[in-house]
């Protein structure tokens, strides 16, 4: 195991390899650095396409790029030319995980598939994420967050209601959950080549990413035979479990079982409700579900957000405000969970990112810096895999290695 200076968390002495650009991989390699893993992003030598994804930038750095590859070392390498894969190959001889995301075929026509590394590296855990997984009829297919959300039923249950346009989740939840779900199958793999010494294939995709999204909606499909559609932001199965809006906002209410229901409606004033048979049980509040928001919405227009939420919360109901983003990163439970965090740039000095969402209470992880500058590490990476100063010259002058100094 590698051990790089300063890291740590559950993951720290594992090295990880990142052949990924844009979301879904990165995420999976931020995942594993800020457990502790050293991650060494290896990218073209024109860089990761989200280096280009701007506004917004700052100091000329992607904003975006920057949120992706925090806490992980670069290196720009040249793949197409022979001199760049030789330099893969010699960082995976000492990596204990590979993560890619290029469209299918490309790892293998650069010699490094995984049935070629896997001879050649067989404790090297190999993860892949694609759009629609590496096997089955779309293997091939391009695939981005938005065609996976249509194609996973998403797009089918997010929006206002039925007969208005689809709509995405706001957030690219596929690529984020993929990158997830790939570093739960690194570390599961990993666990294992710790027990047996053996490296495995480690395959997820966007489209598998939307569908576990679906639980509940799939759930209803499969007992009932029929789709479920959007219901804004009610629930399939329970009620009253959506937003209402008050005298200067919105908030959300959670009653989404019958103790629940009537702590509400005793927080609310409204205990009447309680005997009406069109909202006993839940049964009878989701197939009245329109009618009981109807009543409960006029109480709530009636006073300002801060004042229901003190009473409900008083009452034990689960509830809270809808937050911008901005308010969400100064929300005071956000900052206790250090969920953000400072880092030091070499080019833009102190910046925010997000910090690390599992706890630990052992080996704590934490975030461990900024993005990389394109080939900040180049040289550092190629001295520690064995190059001397002199080959490592020669791989940059010849342009098979970009760098670039802080």
């Amino acid at each position: 195991m590698v051990h790089a200076p300063g890291r740590q968390g559950p993951l720290t002495g594992m090295r990880v390899i990142e052949l990924a650009h844009i979301m879904a991989g990165p995420v999976c390699g931020l995942m594993l650095g800020d457990m502790g893993a050293e991650v060494i992003k290896v990218e073209k030598l024109e860089g990761d396409d989200t280096r280009r994804t701007v506004p917004p930038a700052l100091e000329g750095e992607s904003a975006a790029y920057m949120m992706m590859n925090r806490g992980k070392r670069g290196i720009a390498l040249d793949l197409k030319a022979p001199e760049g894969v030789a330099v893969l190959r010699r960082l995976l001889a000492k990596a204990d995980a590979l993560i890619e995301n290029y469209r299918g075929g490309t790892m293998e026509r650069l010699g490094l598939g995984y049935d070629t590394l896997h001879r050649d590296f067989p404790a090297l855990v190999y993860c892949s994420l694609s759009g629609f997984g590496r096997s089955g009829p779309y293997a091939d297919r391009a695939g981005f967050d938005l065609v996976a959300q249509g194609m996973s039923g998403l797009m089918s249950v997010t929006g206002e209601g039925p007969g208005r346009p689809p709509m995405k989740c706001g957030p690219p939840v596929t690529d984020i959950t993929a990158g997830i779900l790939a570093a739960m199958g690194v570390l599961a793999a990993y666990t294992r080549r710790l027990k047996t010494g053996e490296g495995q294939a480690v395959d997820t995709s966007l489209f598998e990413a939307g569908i576990t999204h679906t639980y509940w909606q799939s759930a209803i499909a499969m007992a009932t035979g029929i789709a479920p559609g959007p219901m804004g932001s009610a629930h399939p199965l329970n009620a009253p479990y959506e937003a209402f809006e008050t005298a200067d906002g919105w908030i959300t209410i959670g009653a989404a079982n019958q103790t629940n229901w009537l702590r509400l409606l005793k927080a609310i004033g409204m205990d009447s409700l309680a005997e009406d048979p069109r909202f006993a049980h839940n049964r009878d509040r989701m197939a009245n579900r329109e009618d009981l928001a109807a009543t409960l919405a006029p109480a709530f227009r009636a006073q300002s957000s801060e004042s229901w939420l003190a009473r409900l919360e008083a009452g034990g109901v689960p509830a809270g405000p809808v937050l911008d983003v901005n308010a969400m990163h100064r929300d005071p439970q956000t900052l206790a969970r250090e969920m953000v965090v400072e880092v030091e740039h070499p080019r833009i000095g102190t910046m925010q990112t997000l910090g690390l969402p599992v706890k630990f209470s052992g080996t704590p992880g934490r975030v461990h810096g900024a993005a990389p500058l394109l080939g900040e590490h180049s040289r550092s990476i190629l001295a520690e895999a064995g190059y001397d100063e002199a080959a490592i010259d020669d791989l940059i002058t010849r342009g098979i290695v970009r760098e670039t100094r802080a």
